[in-house]
């Protein structure tokens, strides 16, 4: 029987092997055991108690000065347009000529009825002349009494195509007429809506008039503010230019809604205002209405976030000290603040800083409250 031995660096190759087989075994079995999960560190956050304040509703509004009548002015007829006197900021007189469209077809027309006319003119003429030798005839018994009632029905059809020739030829004299465009009160020309050589159809605004006479204030208000002005109500305002006070009356509120801007048309008549200059500012004195102050749920723009399409605030729940997503509708904006319309109640608190590093079910803390429960957070820190 032969024997062999292995040499001694043989050897301790085979125990360096089992040493990292030892090794490795011990790697993966610490691998499958389960690590402890790293805990959420507790965030310290800037919070609000959520609560009605006042409501600033623009106790002064910037309006504009405007005539309490103005006209869109168009031809009644179409046409080519081919003189234009209006100009913009000119004043005018009633009856003034403003523009002018080609009226050669319109005067054709007004010729071709005036012939018709003489027309039936003549035939009226001769069915008279027969009936009256009719009915002569009729008196000597030449005829029959049916024969000259014919006569008489022949005569009063020739009036009627006369009477229908003579309203035809008034009604195209009158188109003829149309093709110049005149003032219809006095005042100034604030708007030209069509040039020479465009063709016009019947009823277009070509001229935009102001007449001379009562002036309006006229501005725009909020949603919530609408509601605190009323017809006949009186209100003070001032003249941007020089301060001069000015009184007036709300004389028209918008029934509906802007659909860009949401907001509502005023009109408010100044008193002895027929001189002031269209479109200057005027300042409208509105702090003092009753009703211009509402109690308001009011956020900073930072506690504000996006939540998908939704507009979000992060509510603390103070039993767990977590914060949830709370979905919000936003009015308008007062001041550096916004309007929250619905979505929040008075008590709750909410975050209003650094709203973009939380997440749903977080543990907080508020900052400036008590700085003790931020150490858990700085322990995690050390321990990673």
């Amino acid at each position: 029987m032969f024997h062999f031995s292995l040499p001694a660096e043989a050897g301790r190759w085979a125990f360096r092997l089992s040493a990292v087989s030892a090794v490795t075994a011990a790697l993966v079995l610490s691998g499958c055991s389960r690590q402890e999960a790293v805990q959420e560190p507790v965030r310290a956050v800037k919070v609000l108690t959520v609560g009605g304040s006042d409501l600033n509703l623009q106790g002064e509004y910037s309006a504009e000065v405007r005539a309490r009548v103005e006209s869109r002015l168009g031809f009644r007829v179409g046409g080519k347009l081919v003189q234009r006197q209006a100009e913009v900021g000119q004043r005018v007189s009633a009856g003034q000529a403003l523009a002018q469209i080609d009226a050669q077809d319109y005067q054709l027309g007004a010729q071709a009825a005036v012939a018709q006319v003489a027309a039936a003119q003549t035939q009226r003429d001769l069915a008279g002349s027969d009936f009256k030798r009719y009915e002569s005839l009729k008196a000597q018994n030449f005829i029959s009494g049916a024969e000259l009632e014919r006569r008489e029905t022949t005569l009063k059809a020739a009036e009627a195509a006369l009477t229908q020739a003579k309203a035809q030829a008034q009604a195209q004299t009158n188109q003829a007429a149309y093709t110049r465009l005149n003032a219809t009160a006095q005042g100034v020309v604030t708007a030209v809506e069509a040039e020479i050589g465009q063709v016009v159809s019947a009823g277009q605004p070509v001229v935009r008039l102001a007449h001379d006479g009562p002036r309006d204030a006229v501005f725009s208000v909020s949603e919530q503010a609408v509601l605190v002005f009323k017809v006949g109500q009186e209100m003070q305002a001032q003249l941007g230019s020089t301060g001069q006070g000015l009184k007036g009356r709300v004389r028209e509120v918008g029934a509906s809604a802007d659909p860009v801007t949401r907001t509502y048309l005023v009109k408010l008549a100044l008193e002895k205002a027929e001189q002031l200059p269209l479109g200057a500012t005027v300042n409208v004195l509105a702090g003092h209405l009753p009703g211009s102050q509402a109690a308001a749920i009011k956020l900073p723009t930072s506690a504000l976030r996006q939540d998908g399409a939704a507009t979000a605030v992060w509510v603390l729940d103070e039993a767990s000290m977590t914060v949830r997503s709370q979905a919000v509708q936003i009015g308008p904006i007062d001041g550096n603040q916004v309007v929250i319309a619905s979505g929040l109640k008075a008590g709750q608190k909410v975050v209003s800083a650094g709203v973009h590093v939380l997440t749903a079910g977080q543990k907080v803390s508020e900052y400036g409250a008590n700085a003790k429960p931020a150490a858990p957070a700085a322990a995690n820190a050390a321990q990673r």
